[in-house]
């Protein structure tokens, strides 16, 4: 199912000078005067295929299809061509096996290389309807405490905090009032805590806090729209948009968004991984893409999926600084029992992995939303995954615990068939 492509690298936005010329590199191209109009029409390129590509394929991967055979408008004319997709079979096996295991009433996996984009896992459950269309597509979900993510990111990016900085908060929690959140009064019942472990334990008043004291509403605004929110996602299938409404004023409105506390500010599980890949990237985004390449009936290569990335999010060092938060959330924070079997376990010592969790109830579809957002990596690989269930009563399982499985197949042994050859380099 998936095809190994040379490493392609397509920058959404202008580059100049020295960032150009590496840019060219990478794409095999040599310096002249043209490099940018060739840059800029490789660009073009891609995304005017990408686009045809979504439009042929979407209703069909809409309903958890990725046919091979198909036609499709190219150069003004139908063709039967041949799709090769960037999927693993064995981690698409493992996302499939996984939700039809535990059964939420509803659930989805997403899983990205970090680095290129190339989409590695798409799978989606419900367990009242085996046909409903695919979640991971739906921006209908309440980002909830992931929007940690882009506070934490534009207060480490722009405001300078570290992991460090110690938080004063008077309260709960994980309860949001207006009277404590808005009150800088230090008693002996303050609370005191650090940003890191803030961020772990998704202390919703402390965050609350924190935007308060450092970040303005166009910080967040700023930051919110860098991870791609209020948006059209680029990729080679149908994604909806995700939303976040960042309300002027440095008040308690403020704080609900920088906390997650609300069910305005929505996003997909496709840009769910997109976050946490964009941290385990150096803070680089890479937009997703699932069709590694299109065929004629000739076999003749009509289209080769590359890498497109919407530029850096945040410097290398503040990134360095957010894994370190997310590190600390599957290591003494919200996900620690979910990874606790994966951290303790030898063969996976030199795997750094991070995440961030999040709960809120949904409206659509109804219940109760739990989110993991997560990456993996070692000296020569980068993860992202999104994993999300919606429970009307029940749980069955945690995200994380989702989360935590699909880098444990990703990063576990390579196997071989019986003739040998390996047949997943994931597994």
């Amino acid at each position: 199912m998936r095809a190994k492509n040379k490493y392609k690298l397509l920058k959404l936005f202008a580059f100049s000078g020295a960032s150009l010329i590496g840019l060219y590199s990478l794409m095999g191209f040599t310096a002249s005067d043209s490099q940018e109009a060739q840059v800029h029409q490789k660009i073009k390129s891609q995304l005017e295929q990408r686009t045809q590509i979504a439009k042929v394929v979407g209703e069909k991967v809409r309903s958890n299809e990725f046919p091979e055979k198909l036609k499709l408008p190219w150069d003004g004319e139908e063709k039967s061509v041949t799709l090769n997709y960037t999927l693993d079979e064995t981690l698409q096996s493992e996302a499939d096996r996984l939700l039809k295991s535990y059964k939420p009433d509803y659930g989805a996996i997403f899983m990205i290389d970090a680095s290129t984009g190339e989409v590695l896992a798409m799978s989606s459950f419900q367990r009242d309807n085996p046909h409903a269309a695919n979640l991971n597509l739906q921006a209908t979900f309440p980002a909830a405490s992931v929007f940690k993510v882009v506070t934490a990111t534009a207060a480490v990016d722009k405001a300078g905090v570290t992991p460090e900085h110690k938080i004063r908060y008077n309260g709960g929690a994980y309860t949001l009032y207006k009277k404590n959140v808005l009150s800088d009064k230090v008693t002996r019942w303050t609370n005191v805590i650090t940003l890191k472990d803030a961020f772990a334990r998704s202390i919703n008043t402390a965050f609350g806090r924190l935007s308060i004291e450092n970040l303005h509403p166009e910080d967040l605004n700023e930051y919110a729209n860098r991870f791609m929110f209020n948006q059209e996602i680029p990729a080679d299938f149908p994604v909806e948009m995700g939303v976040a409404y960042v309300p002027p004023g440095k008040g308690f409105e403020l704080a609900e968004v920088a906390s997650g506390y609300n069910k305005t500010n929505r996003m997909s599980p496709v840009q769910g991984a997109m976050i946490a890949a964009s941290v385990a990237n150096n803070g680089q985004v890479v937009i997703p893409y699932l069709v590694s390449s299109v065929e004629d009936e000739k076999g003749a290569t009509l289209y080769e999926g590359a890498t497109l990335t919407n530029g850096n999010i945040m410097t290398k060092e503040s990134a360095a600084k957010v894994r370190e938060l997310m590190e600390q959330t599957v290591t003494a924070g919200t996900s620690r029992r979910s990874f606790r079997p994966i951290i303790k376990d030898r063969k996976f010592r030199e795997i750094e992995m991070g995440g961030k969790t999040g709960h809120l109830t949904g409206d659509n579809p109804r219940g109760r939303v739990d989110w993991f957002v997560g990456y993996a990596l070692d000296q020569e690989r980068k993860i992202a995954v999104a994993a999300i269930t919606v429970n009307k009563k029940f749980w069955t399982v945690k995200s994380a615990h989702l989360g935590q499985s699909m880098f444990r197949k990703y990063f576990g042994p390579v196997v071989s068939n019986q003739k040998g050859r390996v047949i997943s380099s994931a597994k």
